[in-house]
């Protein structure tokens, strides 16, 4: 199992932003900016239906569609189910996401984890995407962020519908990888500790940055770790407060969040490391990690983050936060 010898590269992209995440985004612009990373070297991309109930997909496809498709590896997911039917993206409930794709399409989306939603779903992607085929498919966020004290069952109803779907896509070579995509660590345990069916990986989003990691320190990444799975970790940069935004998950970032990032920018400040740097080689140090795939609406983040990746962070800046404690002392870093 894993999934670093599919994966072209450490660094990936996460379209979640091209589905007019938090703002409406001209077409031009994200145009551009996946043309960009293309243009960078980027050559594994990320997206989902849930992104701008499909636009995020939409959008990427135009763009993908006039490269070779043996040159790119592509993951979407599963889960939601995009219809006709129109609502006020604005009204969604998205538990604890309200408003986050309220400038996307007005396509109502249905959560659906059964078998042949999940058929339904990949053919869909297909189509949004102008593929023949998905590489890696994730089942998306069955997790308490979204469905609450009902995430159980609805894990239950994925477990025995989509994942089996997806497994057997896999075995059959129809698909390269599956996995779970959930901002929340405890459907990843569970599913790690299931016998069958086995995915290859997970996306993790927000679980493993600067800010918030000791929660998959503790059991997650070492349990991955032991099987062989691999973690592809999303919002590198904690829904954008680690690269100069506003927001940390998916939300107005709170007083002592932006108190510890203030405090992480001046030392790395002084030690002359990009904050961009520094949270993208802290989550790909950790040899469990394949992949990061922050997300971008500008074509200049791109190459900020391909720069990042290859800035050089001195070992005593590590040594520093951990004496600080802004980072756990089990940590991995780049260094030590």
């Amino acid at each position: 199992m894993g999934i670093k010898s599919l994966l072209p590269g450490s660094l990936g992209f996460g379209t979640a932003p091209l589905g007019n995440m938090f703002r409406s985004i001209p077409d031009e612009e994200a145009t551009a900016t996946v043309e960009a990373a293309w243009d960078q070297g980027i050559r594994y991309f990320d997206t989902a239906p849930f992104y701008g109930a499909g636009l995020s997909e939409l959008r990427l496809g135009e763009v993908l569609a006039d490269r070779p498709r043996d040159e790119y590896v592509l993951s979407t997911k599963v889960g939601r189910v995009i219809l006709d039917e129109l609502e006020d993206p604005a009204d969604r409930d998205l538990g604890e996401k309200g408003g986050l794709f309220e400038h996307g399409r007005a396509n109502k989306m249905v959560d659906l984890y059964t078998a042949d939603a999940t058929l339904r779903s990949i053919e869909d992607s297909l189509k949004r995407l102008q593929t023949d085929r998905l590489d890696i498919v994730w089942v998306h966020d069955v997790a308490q962020d979204f469905h609450g004290d009902d995430w159980l069952a609805v894990y239950e109803t994925a477990r025995t519908g989509a994942f089996r779907v997806l497994q057997n896509l896999r075995d059959e070579g129809v698909i390269k990888a599956w996995g779970l995509g959930v901002n929340r660590v405890e459907p990843i345990e569970l599913t790690l500790d299931l016998d069958e069916p086995k995915p290859d990986a997970f996306l993790l989003a927000g679980r493993y940055t600067l800010l918030d990691h000791n929660r998959s320190l503790q059991r997650l990444l070492p349990a991955a770790t032991a099987q062989d799975v691999d973690m592809v970790v999303g919002g590198p940069y904690s829904s954008g407060i680690l690269a100069g935004g506003q927001h940390f998950e998916y939300q107005k970032a709170p007083a002592d969040v932006i108190a510890k990032v203030e405090r992480i920018k001046a030392l790395a400040a002084g030690h002359g490391v990009s904050i961009k740097a520094a949270a993208l080689q802290f989550a790909l140090a950790h040899p469990a990690t394949a992949a990061v795939v922050p997300g971008a609406t500008r074509p200049s983040r791109i190459a900020e983050d391909v720069a990042a990746l290859k800035e050089n962070v001195p070992a005593a800046f590590w040594t520093a936060l951990r004496d600080e404690q802004l980072i756990a002392a089990g940590a991995p870093t780049p260094t030590a």
